[in-house]
């Protein structure tokens, strides 16, 4: 019998919104208002591809050479990204998630990451979606079940579209003072201002030609708490504000350059993150999880305009 590659599929309801949410890795699949998608996502039927929607834990980005230090222990990853030699985006992307509650506009997955090579903590990950009038928010908690202090980030993947050919026309607000300069690894070397530099997007303008993999930090708040990423149709009339709200510190703007034709500047990856790449390495912004101890990170998109 013929299953989807993306496993048992989840769909939320409410009103003109329409979300849907697969078993494999609890990842967001596709979310659209009154029929308009405001996320380039994966068919049904098709595999995820290019961390389409996944969730990043227990850390996001990368780890340079997939080797860390954590309480005086000499850790080593599995090379995920071998081509650059890093461990990426976690380990619980390719994992089925167990569907535990669901009312029609809610629903709630878990998962467990258990002691593995070069990650010998164990963690259950509760992801929530939730639809309602602003639109769709997600919150990821984690508790550490072991005995042991865990280093701990996470991440999410959605990829953001205004329905425009490319994204070059796209309008986008970035409301970050300072980027993280990176090598040809994707890993930090230096963090800037973005004042006076090609990456300054506090004020809203097209995308252009700027090619961006870039993480950001130092984000303004509103007073609600949250930082909100805009990507506007090039009309200006409508488009969809991402927020990032507890246990966000960083995100990384992607415009595809490096997918595969068909795929390169389709659409805009805004990734919430918890803490900047290679902070297992670092240490920035890296939670230390104590026996019991949990992490959230809320974050949402609103659609807005017609």
């Amino acid at each position: 019998m013929y299953e989807s590659p993306s496993g048992h599929r989840t769909t939320l309801r409410h009103h003109e919104h329409v979300a849907e949410v697969v078993e494999l890795g609890a990842a967001l699949r596709s979310y659209a208002v009154a029929g308009r998608p405001l996320l380039d996502g994966f068919g049904a039927d098709e595999p995820i591809t290019a961390g389409r929607g996944q969730i990043l834990v227990p850390w996001p980005n990368r780890i340079g050479g997939g080797r860390y230090r954590w309480r005086g222990e000499d850790l080593q990853l599995p090379l995920s990204e071998p081509e650059h030699g890093n461990a990426i985006h976690g380990l619980l992307r390719w994992t089925s998630w167990r569907a535990t509650g669901s009312d029609g506009r809610r629903a709630v997955f878990e998962a467990d990451v258990w002691p593995q090579p070069g990650y010998p903590f164990h963690l259950r990950v509760r992801a929530e979606y939730a639809l309602g009038d602003a639109g769709l928010e997600v919150e990821v908690t984690a508790w550490n079940r072991g005995r042991e202090v865990a280093p701990y980030g996470i991440g999410q993947h959605p990829y953001l579209t205004v329905g425009t050919a490319t994204v070059d026309e796209v309008l986008l607000t970035v409301p970050a003072e300072t980027r993280l300069r990176t090598d040809g690894a994707g890993l930090p070397v230096a963090e800037e201002p973005v004042s006076g530099t090609p990456y300054d997007f506090r004020t809203a303008r097209p995308i252009g030609g700027a090619v961006l993999d870039t993480p950001f930090g130092s984000l303004q708040r509103d007073g609600q708490g949250r930082a909100v990423v805009r990507l506007a149709h090039p009309s200006g009339r409508y488009g969809t504000d991402l927020w990032l709200a507890e246990g966000t510190e960083y995100l990384q703007v992607y415009t595809g350059d490096t997918l595969p034709r068909g795929q390169r500047r389709r659409a805009v990856a805004v990734e919430p993150m918890s803490c900047p790449p290679d902070a297992f390495t670092s240490g920035t912004s890296v939670v230390a999880l104590e026996p019991g101890g949990h992490h959230t990170m809320r974050w949402g998109l609103t659609p807005w305009g017609g």
